[in-house]
């Protein structure tokens, strides 16, 4: 028997976003798909859906959404360097990212919405609604 491993042609949607290393943990992948967060070649898609290479992945974790195509597919996560070497980002998906970053930048930190209240205020917003603490 030789030593090399089988040709993997399709890995599961949570199990790539997780070696690709776009999402943390696959628990995260999975919860995202789930979201309607991600969508393989413009359709939503599922965990166990096959990804292969040359697919088209829409991802949005957080504030940050990616356009992405399929270079690679891995079963394991592995160093990030490898995991960078499975996707190519869309030069569309990096310029909207780095407007949207540089937009953040410059907008105003945000500001509290006031001091808290004491427990007299408290209690005289509560009398003032008709709650009893």
């Amino acid at each position: 028997m030789c030593g090399t491993l089988p040709a993997v042609e399709g890995v599961r949607l949570d199990k790539w976003l997780w070696a690709a290393r776009l999402v943390k943990t696959r628990g995260l992948a999975a919860e995202a798909i789930a979201g309607g967060r991600v969508h393989l070649n413009g359709a939503r898609a599922k965990p166990s859906k096959e990804v292969r290479s040359g697919d088209r992945l829409e991802i949005t974790v957080g504030q940050v959404r990616r356009e992405v195509l399929v270079r690679g597919v891995a079963e394991r996560r592995g160093p990030a360097r490898e995991a960078q070497l499975l996707y190519e980002e869309t030069p569309e998906s990096v310029a909207a990212r780095e407007r949207a970053a540089a937009e953040r930048r410059l907008a105003p930190p945000p500001q509290p919405a006031g001091p808290r209240p004491t427990k007299r205020d408290r209690r005289r917003l509560q009398a003032a609604r008709g709650r009893r603490a």
